[in-house]
């Protein structure tokens, strides 16, 4: 073997092994500032951690703003109408606009459970960023998508690491925090998908645009929508408006609405006790009928049974701790 070969995977087993440390060091700080199952919101505005105990037998249902995704530890899938994203402490995920998602985690245990970091991204921040890191302008790049999954960027758990030990310092937390939270988008720009995740902060952007449709469905969801209104909304033609929309999102803008209206249904009932009438006709449905059916289509289950085992599975879940 020669002595380049040599050095050469030596190298790799440094990085290797520099890697799972900075992982064991993130997943340390996340199990602190997340003591059991469940999603927390952190000191630090837009930073979230999470912690599961056991793999998930069904979907989770939320909405994901705009954000970078990374797991410390286990593993998990976001299925995001017909695609399915799977990612682990090997890879990193990034959602560009907002969306109506389905997840599981997939690989989580007592003795070690899944550990996750959530950082929400600002499009104007990526947009004032964009400029320094692609002074010349953005490269070409044709592939319209809402979520990217690329090999980690050590740099960027390095830096997710600091970021998560300001908060032991009120004033770290104020002062620093901004500065690490810059060098994060900074180093995500310049990863794999930097020219993708730049496009979020471009109004002439099919991203953008989509987004700006986007936001405009989560504010009016219970409202009638015509296609044509919301392709001018955005300045684009009926047909390229809808075949944009679905290429970023993986759905129609009456899909997205629907999921929108669901998913919103679902937490009306769950958490104000709201009966499926009341919660159908507050989200925009005109007939109970068909609000469950697509309820049971979409939940796999109808409105009231799911109510059912949803408060019993948050029941034993308080009972645990």
């Amino acid at each position: 073997m020669s002595l380049r070969l040599v050095a050469k995977n030596g190298a790799a087993v440094r990085a290797a092994e520099k890697a799972d440390a900075g992982m064991s060091a993130l997943a340390r700080l996340i199990s602190a500032y997340a003591p059991h199952d469940g999603s927390f919101e952190l000191r630090i505005p837009g930073l979230h951690a999470s912690r599961m105990s056991h793999a998930n037998t069904q979907c989770f249902h939320t909405l994901r703003v705009p954000s970078l995704c990374l797991i410390a530890q286990g593993a998990k899938t976001v299925i995001l109408g017909k695609d399915i994203f799977a990612y682990d402490a090997s890879r990193m995920l990034v959602f560009s606009v907002a969306l109506p998602i389905a997840s599981q985690v997939t690989q989580a245990s007592h003795a070690q459970p899944y550990f996750g970091l959530r950082l929400d991204l600002d499009p104007h921040k990526i947009a004032e960023l964009v400029l320094k890191v692609f002074p010349n302008g953005l490269p070409p790049v044709q592939e319209r998508k809402a979520v990217y999954v690329a090999p980690l960027d050590a740099s960027i758990v390095d830096a997710a690491i600091r970021l998560m030990e300001c908060m032991a310092h009120a004033g770290d937390s104020e002062l620093l925090a901004p500065l690490i939270r810059d060098e994060i988008l900074i180093r995500l720009l310049r990863s794999s998908i930097g020219v993708r995740v730049a496009q979020m902060g471009f109004a002439e952007t099919s991203v953008n645009r989509v987004a700006k449709a986007i936001a405009w469905l989560r504010t009016n969801y219970s409202q009638p929508i015509k296609i044509e209104e919301l392709a001018e909304l955005v300045n684009m033609s009926a047909s390229s408006f809808h075949e944009r929309f679905k290429s970023v999102t993986s759905m129609s803008p009456l899909q997205y609405q629907k999921t929108l209206r669901l998913q919103e249904a679902r937490r009306m009932m769950l958490s104000s006790m709201m009966d499926a009438s009341a919660a159908s006709q507050r989200v925009g449905y005109l007939s109970a009928s068909q609000f469950s059916r697509e309820y049971s289509r979409f939940f796999g289950c109808a409105p009231t049974r799911d109510m059912a085992k949803l408060r019993e599975e948050n029941a034993g879940n308080a009972s645990r701790f």
